[in-house]
């Protein structure tokens, strides 16, 4: 999937197979009906590049409208299922319920393989994968964080990407080493008000022994269990309904133990005199700041601010973080409304906290994959979006752009890292009844065929050299982790879990 995968935009539902069994039109007009009764077309064969939701929800959609169709899934790590397994945070274990029904797809389809630790681009390149295919969905998310361009941000040592951080606590391989010292830091400073800002806050809040019953890393549990952080703050740029925090979200923090929640400062003016005014969503929201936390002995504090702009991080001589200096703004046109926007305060009004420990959690974007422009795919690097019609990659983003034969994208690489769960797999589901619909209508394809052995055959020597984590290792894998109750972080040692299984056989 994505180098590191995009950290969250996951909702808190239970995310059911059951659902891709209720009717969904695609945005193509077709009837999904229509795509089942057709198939004398013969075996589809896709390359799906990525396997976290997006790649799993559009491939099972696809093999349950067109039954005949062989899923070949590649990923650059060894381990599938993508933000579902290095971006949900350890103590919301219910959203992980869905790998179950993703790794139906490997009984629903005739040919499934999943190919880990393979690198498409490097590994492969896509000139090499179009040979081989019918079709390929893009579905491999959003790599790259976005930046707040203000001094200090690169050259301050604690200011750090919340995806670094939620990979570190989550075991991910690619940021094993990148974990806070956390009994240097008393305060903590989050920019961004999204889920996972508020995951980071309640896991630096949280008793630790509160999560040694999930899978968080040892190294986590071990560096938490020596924490000094007694205060965090969660700041944005915007008010408190334009919040893209979940309100089961602040529910969470708020009802941690010994955990005391500090109300915004002008709360008053955040929000109108009558509440019921606002939709019901904002209303509770509101309701809940005003009620604040569970009563009882304080031990450590977090606060919400709105309306404040970081300008810049400050250090001190050794280059350590010391404060957060934020510009205060206030809301136009409406600050009630939900896409108010914020501007500065004139004269300009600033506000600096003081932090020794900063996160920046404000988005991610999708970046192109190498050997793209070998092929001719466009790419919107403002965005970070693939040019699409419904899931149809178009030759270019100008107007005129027509659909590119064989190629489609799903997930954050095709709309943007936005949306919760649902959101992702209603995406999933128009891009594979676009192209169930184009094949059984009989549009042009990509006419490759040989799947992953042509492609192994055309591999340079060094990239056929690297081991390859098929499905059957991931399940040794998986069952290893099962038994010790802990992901594994490293590479070396799950392929060191799958030899002696292998060995044992």
């Amino acid at each position: 999937m994505r180098p590191l995968l995009a950290l969250r935009g996951l909702s808190r539902q239970r995310c059911c197979y059951s659902t891709i069994t209720k009717p969904h039109t695609a945005s193509t007009g077709s009837s999904p009906s229509s795509a089942t009764t057709t198939q004398d077309r013969g075996p589809l064969r896709i390359a799906v590049l990525g396997s976290g939701p997006a790649g799993f929800y559009t491939a099972l959609r696809a093999v349950q409208k067109y039954p005949n169709t062989h899923v070949h899934m590649y990923e650059a790590q060894p381990t599938p299922y993508g933000l579902v397994r290095y971006g949900v945070a350890p103590d919301h274990p219910e959203v992980k319920n869905c790998q179950e029904k993703f790794a139906t797809l490997s009984t629903h389809s005739p040919s499934f393989r999943f190919l880990g630790n393979v690198s498409i681009g490097t590994d492969i390149p896509l000139p090499l994968l179009q040979s081989a295919y019918n079709a390929i969905i893009l579905s491999y998310g959003a790599s790259q964080d976005r930046t707040l361009g203000i001094p200090g941000e690169t050259t301050l040592a604690n200011v750090v990407p919340a995806r670094d951080f939620v990979g570190w606590y989550n075991s991910f391989p690619l940021c094993a080493n990148k974990g806070p010292k956390l009994s240097e830091v008393e305060d903590v400073v989050i920019v961004g008000q999204g889920n996972v800002a508020l995951d980071v806050a309640r896991v630096l809040l949280s008793n630790v022994d509160d999560l040694r019953g999930t899978d968080m890393s040892e190294a986590a549990l071990e560096e938490l269990s020596r924490s000094r952080v007694k205060r965090v703050r969660i700041v944005g740029r915007r008010g408190v309904c334009q919040g893209a925090f979940q309100i089961k979200e602040v529910r969470e923090l708020m009802a941690l133990k010994n955990v005391g929640f500090i109300p915004p400062q002008d709360l008053d003016q955040l929000m109108p005199s009558d509440l019921s005014t606002l939709p019901r969503q904002q209303k509770r929201l509101m309701e809940l700041m005003l009620k604040g936390g569970s009563a009882g002995p304080v031990e450590k504090t977090w606060g919400m601010d709105f309306c404040l702009s970081p300008t810049s991080f400050n250090g001190d001589a050794s280059g350590r973080l010391q404060s957060v200096t934020f510009r205060r703004n206030a809301l136009s046109p409406n600050p009630f409304e939900k896409d108010a926007r914020a501007v500065a305060i004139e004269p300009e009004e600033t506000v600096t906290m003081e932090a020794q420990l900063a996160f920046r959690s404000i988005g991610y974007k999708s970046i192109p994959i190498p050997s793209t422009e070998q092929v001719g795919l466009p790419f919107n690097s403002k965005n970070g979006t693939i040019p699409n019609q419904a899931g149809r990659i178009l030759s270019s983003d100008e107007e005129g752009g027509k659909p590119m034969p064989g190629w489609y994208c799903a997930g954050w690489v095709k709309r943007g890292p936005t949306g919760v769960i649902a959101s992702t797999m209603m995406d999933a589901f128009d891009t594979a009844e676009t192209l169930v619909s184009d094949w059984v209508s009989g549009k042009p394809f990509l006419e490759g065929e040989g799947g992953w052995e042509k492609v192994r055959e055309g591999m340079s020597e060094e990239a056929r050299g690297k081991r390859v984590v098929e499905w059957e290792d991931w399940r040794v894998i998986e069952g290893e982790e099962r038994r010790r109750g802990r992901k594994i972080s490293s590479l070396e040692e799950m392929l060191r879990v799958v030899d002696e299984a292998k060995g044992r056989a």
